[in-house]
C-alpha cells in the first residue's frame, strides 16, 4: 500500500528555506540564488588535474518536498536545472562563462527523497563550441537521467 502524501508542503519550512537562500546568495557562480535555493554543493574532480577534458563538476543536492512533483519524486525541471548547472560550472572553471546552445534530457527513472548527484563533463571540447553531458543519480546510485548539450565557449 502506498503512503499517503501531504497535499501541501510545510509553509513555515518553505519560508525559512527561501529566506536562507535569499540571505546566503550572491549572484555569482556556485552561490547564485537558484543554486542556494536548490541546496547545490559543488566539487571539481580531479582536483589536482591540469586543464583537461577529463575534468568533472559534481553537484549534489537534497531531494525535498520543495523540488518534488505531485508523484513524490524529483521534478524534471529541477533535474534539468541541476544538470545544466553542472555543465555550466565546469565550462566556467576551465574557460570562463559559456552559454547553453542546446540541451536534451532523457529521464530514465524517478528520483525519490534523499540525496541526488549529477556530474557534468566534456565529451568533446572545442575552442568555440563544446559538447557535454551530465548524468544524474538518486541516492540509490541508479542512473535516473542523462543530459547531452552543446555549449558556446567564451
Amino acid at each position: 500500500m502506498m503512503a499517503v502524501r501531504p497535499r501541501r508542503i510545510d509553509a513555515d519550512a518553505a519560508r525559512a528555506h527561501f529566506e536562507t537562500a535569499l540571505a546566503e546568495h550572491s549572484q555569482d557562480f556556485e552561490t547564485f540564488f537558484l543554486a542556494r535555493f536548490l541546496g547545490l554543493s559543488f566539487e571539481y574532480l580531479p582536483e589536482d588535474a591540469p586543464d583537461t577534458e577529463k575534468e568533472i563538476c559534481r553537484v549534489t543536492f537534497p531531494v525535498s518536498e520543495m523540488v518534488m512533483n505531485p508523484q513524490g519524486s524529483l521534478h524534471g525541471g529541477a533535474m534539468a536545472s541541476a544538470m545544466d548547472i553542472s555543465m555550466g560550472h565546469l565550462v566556467k572553471k576551465v574557460a570562463d562563462a559559456g552559454a547553453t546552445i542546446e540541451l536534451k534530457i532523457q529521464f530514465m527513472r524517478p528520483v525519490p527523497p534523499g540525496q541526488a548527484t549529477c556530474e557534468g563533463r566534456f565529451t568533446r571540447r572545442g575552442r568555440s563550441i563544446s559538447f557535454m553531458e551530465s548524468r544524474l543519480w538518486g541516492e540509490d546510485g541508479k542512473l535516473a537521467a542523462l543530459a547531452t548539450a552543446t555549449w558556446k565557449m567564451p
